[in-house]
């Protein structure tokens, strides 16, 4: 029997989460649903979630700025859920901390698909758990990456694309490449969010993409680290 899924749904219209919450239960998915987003740190911390839905209209709070404080205090994939379309809306988000946008209305069916693609690496066992790359040290298992023995504060979507470089290192992957090869990026094809979470990656990693030591900005094509 597959292991429930538990999610954090924090969402302010409750005809909409109550039809969520009851959609998901036929995927083994648990749902706990805020309203307040001042509760949220509390739930946060005395229960443990695989994955936080997040709408950004919420009374008392922005929900970019939720979304930037939750992924700087925790390690917990985030998929934003939200009325708002821009391009611009779904970028922000992206440089908040968020690893997936899904633009309302949308069919619950596609939601599954995003919860288990962005889950899915958890439960799929590797035969080399731990990997060394020069400074680096992924722990597959724990999907997890630490630079110079500092363990990396990384969302889901720095983690995917950081470890495609390592893995690829010295070859030069086209925005269009990492969007294909990286699961759990489901920007619609929006190859402008490649660049923003690269950015991010870049300045965990202190590197300065004018004069990088390891990811280097290919002119018209993409990117390629150095190691």
């Amino acid at each position: 029997m597959t292991e429930k899924i538990e999610i954090l749904m924090i969402e302010d219209d409750l005809v909409l989460a109550e039809l969520l919450t009851n959609y998901l239960i036929n995927y083994n998915i648990s749902v706990d649903v805020a309203t307040d987003p001042t509760h949220i740190y509390k739930a946060l911390k005395t229960k443990s979630y695989d994955l936080i839905i997040l709408d950004l209209t919420l009374p008392k709070v922005d929900g970019f700025y939720l979304c930037e404080q939750i992924s700087s205090s925790f390690e917990i994939p985030i998929i934003i859920s939200s009325a708002r379309t821009e391009v611009s809306d779904k970028v922000l988000g992206l440089e908040k901390g968020a690893d997936d946008y899904l633009p309302k209305p949308y069919d619950p069916r596609e939601l599954v698909a995003r919860i288990q693609a962005m889950l899915r690496r958890k439960s799929v066992p590797t035969r080399s758990a731990k990997l060394e790359f020069g400074e680096f040290l992924v722990d597959k298992e724990k999907m997890t990456i630490s630079h110079n023995s500092e363990l990396l504060q990384l969302t889901v979507a720095e983690y995917g694309i950081l470890l495609f470089f390592l893995e690829h290192r010295g070859i030069v992957l086209s925005r269009a490449t990492i969007l294909d090869s990286v699961e759990g990026l489901n920007w619609e094809s929006d190859e402008r969010s490649i660049d923003v979470i690269i950015s991010r990656i870049r300045s965990k990693l202190g590197d300065n993409p004018r004069t990088p030591k390891y990811i280097e900005s290919i002119r018209g094509i993409g990117y390629r680290m150095k190691l």
